[in-house]
């Protein structure tokens, strides 16, 4: 059953939300409307409670903004109980309602903000989806316009593990209040420009120990073949098999995106000073490890803030910070 405040507004906008209904079935033949009848049901219900409660004289534009947005995502397949990834709907039914008065006074950015924010989550392997609903709903309470929303939804998409949205998300929290930045970034007692000053710096800043990426494809992973690293200026691209990628990992997460053969021809093969291998063990500075590795083939690529090391034993490639 949906809630008595949706089955009213509905009852009174009939004719508007069915000539808004067929007009997608036109649009988008493949619209299954059991589909969309329990997303508004699951998704919308939720919303159209807490935005009366909050701003009441809205609720009839938001509903129809959001009607509307709803009959697009559930015609292309990413919300309703058949979703190519189930996070849209779960962030429609538990994290926006936190932003009601929000969503009242600005329903299509607000509402589109979360639901892209979502997609594009829910859909880079290694992402952790979870954490950025968790950590926004930790923060909404000190979100105060559509501008803080999206900068904050970047800052904390990069700590849920989109690793090339480092650079976007510190300028993102350039445009925060300094409270609310340290905050979007888990560190409260900080100070904003010392703390901007060292996530600039160093990549790998809250994550000494580095990260180990990639699995073969046969379980699930992303090489076929144990990969070959060239270091680059903004990651490594890596070459398996046939395949060419660009690999940005930082403290946060790794992220895999397409690269080109010329990319992988001009990356660089060299190696800082700082960094040799003797046997299986790895010399960075200072710093020795031993590596569980056979000490045959071992290879080692590097850029300017981390070291990437392979071996044809391994689909892996482990990633230790130089600093």
């Amino acid at each position: 059953m949906i809630s008595s405040v949706f089955a009213s507004i509905l009852a009174s906008g009939r004719a508007q939300f069915n000539l808004r209904a067929l007009d997608a079935r036109r649009r988008f033949p493949a619209l299954d409307m059991q589909q969309f009848s329990a997303f508004l049901h699951d998704g919308l219900d939720p919303l159209v409670v807490a935005v009366a409660a909050a701003a009441p004289e809205r609720t009839g534009g938001f509903t129809l903004a959001a009607y509307d947005m709803a009959l697009e995502l559930v015609a292309h397949g990413l919300a309703g109980p058949a979703a190519k990834n189930p996070f849209l709907n779960t962030v429609w039914r538990e994290l926006a309602p936190l932003f009601a008065p929000l969503l009242a006074s600005a329903p299509v950015p607000v509402l589109g903000m979360l639901s892209n924010a979502a997609i594009h989550l829910g859909g880079v392997a290694g992402a952790r989806p979870a954490q950025w609903r968790r950590e926004m709903a930790a923060i909404a309470p000190q979100i105060s316009n559509v501008a803080e929303l999206r900068a904050v939804g970047q800052v904390l998409a990069w700590r849920a593990g989109i690793a090339h949205f480092r650079l976007g998300a510190i300028t993102a929290a350039d445009s925060l209040p300094p409270h609310l930045a340290l905050a979007a970034l888990g560190e409260p007692c900080a100070h904003w420009p010392q703390l901007r000053t060292q996530l600039l710096e160093n990549p790998w800043r809250g994550n000494a120990q580095g990260r180990e990426f990639g699995a073969f494809t046969g379980l699930g992973g992303d090489f076929a073949t144990p990969p070959q690293v060239r270091g680059a200026h903004d990651g490594f691209i890596v070459l398996s098999g046939e395949r060419h990628y660009l690999l940005v990992a930082d403290a946060c997460g790794a992220v895999l995106h397409g690269a080109t053969a010329e990319e992988y021809a001009q990356a660089s093969t060299q190696l800082p000073a700082p960094v040799r291998l003797d046997g299986a063990t790895l010399h960075i500075g200072a710093r020795s490890m031993e590596l569980d590795l056979p000490a045959a083939d071992i290879a080692l690529a590097a850029n300017e803030h981390t070291v990437a090391i392979t071996s044809p034993y391994t689909h892996a490639i482990r990633l230790l910070p130089l600093a």
